[in-house]
């Protein structure tokens, strides 16, 4: 016997928490802050994230996820626990009744990697999980039908891995993952920074660059944005004004990355489909494709029209809501 249905967008940079009936219940970084001396957890989330880089030597922040796949099992599993446990507002271990929990992962996932997840989300309190992969619960959230005999591209730009597939009759027909998206776009910030100011900034600041300044396109007006980190040469902080176009050429090889698969997806995809998708567009998901310019830089590089989803981040998690009715889209094991 099963109690409530909770989908999970298991991120590498957020989790998003969906129950049926109620919807997206929580959104919270994928940190999670551990005691070294007692393995104690001491914050999840928010909370946790505030302590990176900054904390003490006996409390170590961890992000469980690495390019979209668990790589710390155990923080991992006590991370989803927390989850559950929130959602429900109680318990479940132990208990008679437990949820069905729907998990996103990569659409080239290996099967030990997914069964990492599953694992992970039975000991985390779980009765049964089955797997969607993001691409297609991000169709399904954008509102797409999946079960046409028609061809739709969805790319899903999330932190650890940008996925893009073919959907048609209600399952993938080609996909692809690369492990560039929002967390190589920060790393290339921080390389081209600490390159040509000799300043090393962290990763919020560059992820802040990003968000305030960032594009992939050059923009109509520039802009600038203040940076404070540590000089290589003095050792001392220091403060440099950043511009939209200098942020533009650090993040032109990252965003090339992922136009080429883009484009070496479609050259891979029946010729039936193609008239499909040149009509319908590509269609961008995830936290990452928010980024400025991205549509425009697809435009010109693949003489294709893009579109950005209204709430991009909520995509995937609404699809596994609603995946949740369909279960012959649910992979089980």
């Amino acid at each position: 016997m099963f109690g409530q249905d909770i989908g999970i967008d298991l991120g590498t940079s957020t989790v998003l928490v969906y129950v049926k009936g109620r919807g997206i219940i929580d959104r919270e970084p994928c940190v999670v802050a551990v005691d070294s001396g007692t393995d104690r957890i001491i914050a999840v989330g928010a909370e946790a994230q505030k302590m990176l880089g900054r904390t003490p030597g006996n409390i170590i922040a961890v992000k469980p996820l690495k390019d979209g796949v668990i790589s710390d099992y155990s923080t991992a599993e006590r991370m989803l626990k927390h989850f559950v446990q929130k959602s429900s507002g109680h318990s479940f271990i132990g208990a008679f009744i437990k949820p069905r929990m729907v998990v996103s992962v990569p659409s080239n996932i290996t099967e030990v990697e997914e069964r990492a997840v599953i694992d992970a989300g039975i000991q985390a309190g779980a009765g049964r999980v089955s797997l969607v992969e993001e691409p297609l619960a991000a169709a399904l959230g954008v509102g797409i039908n999946v079960e046409e005999a028609k061809g739709n591209v969805v790319v899903d730009i999330g932190g650890g891995t940008c996925d893009i597939a073919v959907i048609s009759l209600g399952g993938i027909v080609i996909s692809s993952s690369i492990k560039t998206a929002g967390d190589s776009f920060d790393d290339a910030i921080i390389r081209y920074i600490r390159k040509k100011y000799n300043v090393l900034i962290g990763e919020r600041t560059a992820e802040q660059l990003k968000i305030k300044i960032g594009c992939v396109y050059k923009r109509d007006k520039l802009l600038a944005m203040e940076a404070r980190g540590r000089s290589l040469v003095s050792g001392l902080p220091k403060t440099i004004q950043v511009s939209s176009d200098e942020i533009l050429d650090a993040l032109k090889e990252s965003a090339g990355a992922i136009v080429d698969a883009i484009r070496t997806l479609l050259e891979k995809t029946p010729p039936e489909l193609i008239g499909d998708i040149c009509r319908n567009g590509i269609v961008l998901t995830g936290g990452c494709s928010k980024i400025y310019g991205i549509t425009n830089l697809i435009w010109r590089e693949l003489n294709m029209k893009a579109k950005v989803a209204d709430d991009p981040e909520t995509c995937v998690v609404t699809g596994l809501g609603k995946a949740m009715d369909h279960p012959e889209l649910l992979k089980r094991k």
